[in-house]
Formats: C-alpha cells, sequence, structure tokens
C-alpha cells in the first residue's frame, strides 16, 4: 500500500539524533536553543519559543492573555479538533464561524461573530494556505470594533484589542504577501508533529511578534516560565556553576521541548526551503497536471502572485458529490492500496461539540468543503511513479461510482 504521509527519516537526522544521546543532555538545552533561534530567522518573528506541540503553546498564549470564563474566543468551524479544546481548557466559549471557498476561515464571517466579550480569533492555515490576515488584521484594528473590546487583564489592556493568535499547525514555509508565517499577525503557533512538512516526532513553537509596548523577549522569558512548572531557571540554566537556586513564581504547566526533538528540526529547518519544500511542491504540481484533465476535479488552492502555501496537503474536492458519494470513493481508494484522508470533519459534527448545542447547519460552507474533500498523500519519500499510482487510483474510483 502506498501510505498517507510517514514521516522523513534519514541518516542526517540519525546522526545528529545520537549525537544529542551521547552529550550528556537530553532534556531542553543547547540544541532547543539553537532551534529557536533558526526558527525566528526563518519566519520573521521577533522571538520563538519551542514546546512539545502546538496545543500546548495555544493554551499558554490564551492563559498569558487571561482568557476565560466568560470570554469568547472565534475559532473555525473547520479545523482540527485541538484549535477549539484549548478554548475550553480555559474555562472560555468557543464561537464557531464558517469558511471560504479555500478551506479557510471567512474574515466575513468573524466579523458578524465578534461580540463585547470576544478576546481572541484563531485563524488556521488549513492545508498550509495562509489565511487572509490583511482583512483580519485590519478588522480588529477598526475603531467601532476596537470600541467593544473589554479588556479584563493587564495584557489585554496593554494590547487594546482584540488578540490574533494564528493557527500554523500546517503552514511553516507558507508566505504571504512577501512575508512568512510566523510573523504574519500578532502571535502564531507551530506545530512538529510526526506528520508535518517539519517533523521533530511531537512539538511545536509559539512565534512572538506583538508590537509595542509589549516586549517580545520578556514574554519568551515569561511563557519559558510557564512551560517549566512556573520554575524561573531551566535545567541548563541551573546546570552552571553555582547556579542552582531558583524560585517558582507560578502553578506553571510542563510542556517543554527536549533536544533530542530539537535534533530533528535543526536538521529539517537547514534543509527546508530549498529540499523539502521544493519537493512537496513538485507533488502538488504533479497531482494539479495531471487531475485538471477531469471536470469533476476541483483542484486546491496552493499558490497565487502574492501567497504560496507550505504545499503540505493536497485537499482535492470531487464536484457535485455528496458526503456518501465521496465516502465511497475514499473507500475503492483504499481497496486499490493507496492510502487517503480527511482533513477535516467539522468540529460541529463532533459528539463533544454537538452535544454543546452548536448545529453543523450553521456552517453550510464549511460543510460544503468537508462533504466533497478528499486529502491525497503528499510527502518527501512519495516518488512520482508513486504519485502517478494516487492519481490512477482516484480516476479509478471516481469513474467506477
Amino acid at each position: 500500500m502506498i501510505p498517507f504521509s510517514p514521516p522523513r527519516m534519514d541518516q542526517r537526522i540519525v546522526d545528529e539524533v545520537v549525537d544529542t544521546l551521547y552529550s550528556g543532555w537530553i532534556t531542553t538545552g543547547p540544541k532547543t536553543k539553537r532551534f529557536e533561534k533558526l526558527l525566528t530567522a526563518y519566519g520573521g518573528q521577533k522571538a520563538t519559543l519551542c514546546l512539545n506541540s502546538a496545543t500546548a503553546g495555544l493554551e499558554l498564549v490564551l492563559h498569558w492573555f487571561g482568557v476565560g470564563p466568560g470570554d469568547e474566543v472565534i475559532v473555525p468551524a473547520y479545523t482540527y479538533n485541538a484549535t477549539a479544546n484549548v478554548v475550553v481548557h480555559c474555562g472560555a466559549t468557543v464561537v464557531f464561524v464558517d469558511s471560504s471557498e479555500d478551506f479557510n476561515i471567512s474574515a466575513s464571517a468573524i466579523e458578524k461573530a465578534i461580540s463585547p466579550r470576544t478576546k481572541v480569533i484563531i485563524p488556521v492555515d488549513i492545508g498550509g494556505w495562509p489565511c487572509d490576515y490583511d482583512a483580519i488584521n485590519v478588522l480588529v484594528t477598526r475603531s467601532d470594533i476596537r470600541s467593544q473590546f473589554k479588556p479584563n487583564s493587564k495584557e489585554q489592556e496593554q494590547l487594546g484589542r482584540i488578540l490574533i493568535l494564528s493557527d500554523a499547525a500546517h503552514s511553516i514555509g507558507g508566505n504571504y504577501k512577501g512575508k512568512n508565517v510566523g510573523s504574519l499577525t500578532d502571535i502564531t503557533v507551530y506545530s512538529f508533529h510526526a506528520v508535518k512538512n517539519l517533523t521533530t516526532a511531537e512539538g511545536g513553537a509559539i512565534c512572538f511578534n506583538l508590537s509595542d509596548p509589549f516586549d517580545n523577549q520578556q514574554l519568551y522569558q515569561r511563557l519559558n516560565t510557564k512551560s517549566l512548572h512556573g520554575q524561573t531557571k531551566d535545567a541548563l540554566a541551573k546546570n552552571q556553576i553555582g547556579n542552582w537556586r531558583y524560585d517558582i513564581v507560578e502553578a506553571g504547566y510542563k510542556c517543554n521541548m527536549t533536544d533530542i526533538q530539537a535534533s530533528m528540526g535543526l536538521v529539517e529547518i537547514q534543509r527546508y526551503e530549498e529540499d523539502m519544500l521544493v519537493r512537496r511542491k513538485h507533488i502538488l504540481d504533479r497531482y494539479r497536471d495531471a487531475l485538471s484533465k477531469y471536470s469533476w476535479a476541483e483542484i486546491p488552492l496552493y499558490e497565487t502572485h502574492d501567497c504560496h502555501s507550505s504545499y503540505h496537503l493536497f485537499l482535492l474536492r470531487i464536484r457535485e458529490a455528496t458526503e456518501s458519494r465521496r465516502d465511497q470513493i475514499i473507500q475503492e481508494i483504499f481497496r486499490q492500496e493507496v492510502a487517503v484522508n480527511v482533513h477535516f470533519v467539522p468540529l460541529p459534527m463532533m459528539t463533544y461539540y454537538k452535544s454543546l448545542g452548536y448545529r453543523m447547519e450553521d456552517y453550510p460552507v464549511a460543510y460544503n468543503n468537508y462533504s466533497r474533500e478528499i486529502t491525497l498523500p503528499v510527502y518527501y519519500d512519495l516518488t512520482d511513479d508513486m504519485v502517478d499510482e494516487v492519481v490512477r487510483a482516484v480516476v479509478n474510483a471516481v469513474n467506477r461510482e
């Protein structure tokens, strides 16, 4: 079977991990700090904090910003559950909004959903395609929107408006109007999970890009402390001679990245632009060229004059398909020993969120996108012959159904 998304593993990664294992330093240490600096230089943000997951990054930022009961956070209905779960963990209310035709959150739907209780908007770059950040950033700075904002923490008072917290779990390497993902809005969170373009097995990072009066380096230190049980010194700092004493300044969390994880990331980030993204774009181009000849194939947007994705997913839609027909097509593709997926089942369709009263009928564009979508394999070691085999399987399955 052609698998869906195995991670890229080669000798360079093995050697870097082994070097870490023998170095005597396997938890958060010099390699994690080096990885953070490379990520900052690559994305163009002002500071970067590595963690054990993107989910942890989103939640730490919400807690730092003072989000809690009585507050609302706007989230796309079309996303993975982590985006909404972190809001629930804070005791705030998830406000789902509908998608645009490009799968991403609709700026007009965001505007309609804003209330005096709105504290944060979490746009999600589905498949690696950046959201319309110009529209979203301008929206929250409009005088009529700012006048509604009711701060209830020092951080909220300092910002004086709704925070934009970008969920860029798919989109490191994406570019929007000349700027890299990581520097497009207030704060951005990456994911380095095993199926992502750039993996550390598990992992994530917070990209700080706040304007004055915020000190992004100071914010890095504050959330680094929060990620280490509220401890004022990490193990690397305490390891310095005579520097053992530390304090606990808050009841923090435990979500730091280890040097073992960072070892993988160090290899990947240094070859990401000239190697990984080039290969992934080639695969998407090959799918596009092969499938564009079929009237039933709706090709996803992944590159324009002003914008390009991270080429993370190929989100094929079958024109005029129903959800049940799409599912039958997927089963037929699997019978031909090709693994595909669906990104994503919208959250209002999930049992937990349905139980809270959300209805899928309120998000018709999201449902329409989901009901016709099939995600094709995209990964570094997928050969051209394998891509051609995937295309044959999809075409056969559609024609058979």
